[in-house]
């Protein structure tokens, strides 16, 4: 019980900064994506550098674990560069909800890869919550964002995988701040390139609001790190969905945005869901 505890408040502070780290990226203004995504985790890694030198133990990375940290790293990447388009291009709260997919799809992969149990009520469940993304997304040529929201809806997929095997390193005991080191660095070289080729550049008021948006997302990146290594995604995943309460909050405060009917629809579907699978986890435990 008091390692779930943990992992629920490490899961509520992960969901406010990821909040705070999309309002930053939307107020950076109309950079592409990838460049945002290179220097939120440019910073991120500087962070979890300092942290990896303070706790002043060494790297040591077992050959093992090395498919784990690229499956985290690669799965990871797609998440954030599929959120940050969903969150250049939709409103805050729609950006938010398909990137909070990510738990059923953490789960999902959960039973497929590390063998966790899923009962049929649950694969249901998971079932219902991909039915409320279709409320969002809306997957009709009328719809001018279907694009972003499938992107947006790739990146909770990418980030469900990322997830998974953040719970599997933690079996593992790989320390947090050795995985957060390895995905932001390994992140920022993938993006790069881009980086050189098709430089945008940016104002001093931009560069300020992307360094805040890579210290939310370093903020949000431990804490959701050590709330999988404190507790399994069918405890506690469903206190992920605050930051779709936090998104919409900062969304109509930032940029006024309030969600449409059919949105609402799908939020109110996927955060039953959500509520149906803690029942169920409750039940069984």
């Amino acid at each position: 019980m008091e390692r779930r505890a943990k992992g629920i408040i490490c899961i509520l502070i992960s969901a406010f900064s990821f909040a705070a780290m999309n309002m930053f990226v939307r107020l950076s203004g109309d950079l592409p994506s990838i460049e945002k995504s290179f220097f939120r985790n440019a910073i991120a890694a500087l962070v979890a550098l300092a942290i990896v030198i303070s706790e002043r133990k060494s790297i040591s990375i077992k050959k093992d674990d090395i498919p784990l940290l690229i499956i985290r790293s690669v799965a990871g990447t797609i998440g954030i560069l599929g959120n940050f388009y969903a969150v250049d291009h939709l409103i805050l709260s729609d950006a938010t909800m398909l990137n909070k997919m990510s738990p059923f799809f953490t789960l999902l992969f959960s039973f497929i890869f590390l063998k966790e149990g899923i009962s049929m009520k649950k694969m249901l469940i998971v079932i219902g919550a991909f039915i409320g993304s279709l409320f969002i997304i809306r997957p009709t040529f009328s719809n001018q964002n279907l694009a972003a929201s499938l992107i947006g809806f790739a990146g909770g997929i990418g980030a469900g995988g990322a997830y998974t095997a953040v719970r599997a390193l933690g079996k593992r005991d790989v320390r947090g701040s050795v995985i957060v080191l390895f995905f932001s660095a390994f992140s920022s070289l993938v993006t790069l390139p881009y980086l050189i080729f098709d430089y945008h550049p940016m104002t001093i008021r931009q560069f300020i609001i992307l360094i805040l948006a890579g210290s939310a997302a370093a903020s949000g990146q431990f804490a959701i790190t050590a709330a999988y290594r404190f507790a399994p995604a069918r405890e506690i995943s469903v206190y992920d969905y605050s930051q779709v309460i936090f998104s919409a909050i900062l969304g109509w405060i930032a940029f006024s945005q309030i969600p449409d009917t059919w949105s609402f629809l799908g939020y109110g579907i996927i955060i039953l869901m959500a509520f149906l699978m803690f029942i169920a986890n409750r039940k069984d435990d």
